[in-house]
């Protein structure tokens, strides 16, 4: 009798173990599905706050080219043309991030360091530990109950 019931027990742990088992994982699935989500939604965001920011820089840019354009003809001075070059920089910068292939060639570059300059990722002192953590916070415990 004993025998059966031990048995029975056995079995009823390793079902409930599978079951924490396949929970932990359907709930590790949701957690990356839901960061992807965010940070899509970050970079969707990102995007747009470019486009827009574009079109007002763009109008900007466009009455400043004109205006330096004129004034430069009308004073015979080319010097008046100069502020178009960094305007013209920042322009092109922000109309690549938003309609170009500014982010593709991000996501390349920082493939690429992901794969060959590993070390420069690394955080100072290592990765945080559970111990380093409890450290800290008997430290700062001690801190306060000293004072």
């Amino acid at each position: 009798m004993g025998f059966i019931f031990s048995k029975s027990m056995k079995e009823n742990m390793k079902n409930q173990q599978e079951f924490m088992l396949m929970n932990a994982r359907l709930q590790l699935e949701r957690q990356l599905i839901m960061q992807n989500e965010m940070r899509e939604r970050q970079m969707a965001l990102q995007i747009a706050w470019s486009r827009e920011f574009l079109k007002y820089f763009g109008t900007f840019f466009g009455i400043a080219a004109i205006s330096l354009t004129a004034g430069a003809i009308r004073r015979k001075k080319p010097a008046f043309l100069f502020p178009i070059i960094p305007l013209g920089f920042v322009f092109t910068y922000q109309y690549d991030l938003g309609y170009g292939t500014l982010l593709q060639r991000m996501k390349g570059e920082a493939e690429n360091i992901l794969e060959t300059e590993k070390s420069k990722l690394q955080l100072p002192r290592g990765m945080i530990t559970f111990e380093s953590l409890e450290k800290a916070r008997r430290e700062q415990s001690k801190f306060f109950i000293d004072k």
